[in-house]
């Protein structure tokens, strides 16, 4: 899916990847995130992403130039969850709404695992 942004001189389209790659650049940059999760649906276990495949740990969903975000996150052992996961969400917002100039409803972290180093 995109987005379309209609100005007085066009229309301006962002595509869904777009701003799952903003997404997951700014949860990285995150303290705490050790990176982004992908499910393997037949087994369900959870595998860390390397950087050339962070979006496939992202969904986005757009309507009305309002975007929903779920990310799937990985984070290191010994840190609050809680704080982590509000730290990801804030940065998030802020630099999808920045750089895209679109509103975020909602964000959503799911915690798929804790790595010990």
């Amino acid at each position: 899916m995109q987005v379309t942004i209609p100005t007085n001189k066009g229309n301006i389209t962002i595509d869904n990847q777009v701003i799952a790659t903003i997404a997951g650049i700014s949860a990285m940059e995150s303290y705490g995130i050790v990176g982004m999760a992908s499910k393997n649906a037949a087994d369900g276990i959870f595998q860390l992403l390397k950087f050339e495949n962070l979006t496939k740990g992202i969904s986005v969903n757009s309507e009305n130039e309002r975007i929903r975000i779920q990310l799937h996150v990985i984070i290191e052992f010994g840190i609050r969850i809680s704080t982590v996961g509000q730290n990801v969400i804030d940065r998030v917002r802020f630099n999808v709404e920045s750089l895209t100039g679109l509103e975020v409803e909602d964000i959503e972290v799911l915690v798929e695992g804790i790595r010990m180093d």
